[in-house]
């Protein structure tokens, strides 16, 4: 083992928070402040637009929910960088 891996090696036991982005939206104080039980705030993506999946705040892939029993988890589909996110310049 280097000492280069084994430096790696010591980085994989520091936590993260990894979260997952539904949407978002932008709106004004007071209605944000407005909102109730039954409210219903729309969000910016699509139904069948993939999640972000976010390490950090930083994105690194994105995802689609899945259930399992009574409960949700994420299935990664693509992960950043790969050509689905390079734009053409």
């Amino acid at each position: 083992m280097t000492l280069h891996t084994r430096g790696f090696d010591l980085l994989k036991e520091v936590d993260v928070r990894l979260s997952v982005e539904l949407g978002r939206t932008e709106m004004k104080l007071k209605d944000v402040l407005a909102l109730g039980e039954d409210s219903v705030v729309m969000l910016d993506r699509l139904t069948d637009e993939l999640l972000d999946v976010l390490v950090n705040g930083t994105l690194i892939a994105r995802g689609e929910i899945v259930a399992e029993g009574n409960r949700f988890g994420l299935r990664i589909v693509e992960m950043a960088g790969s050509a689905a996110d390079k734009v053409a310049v």
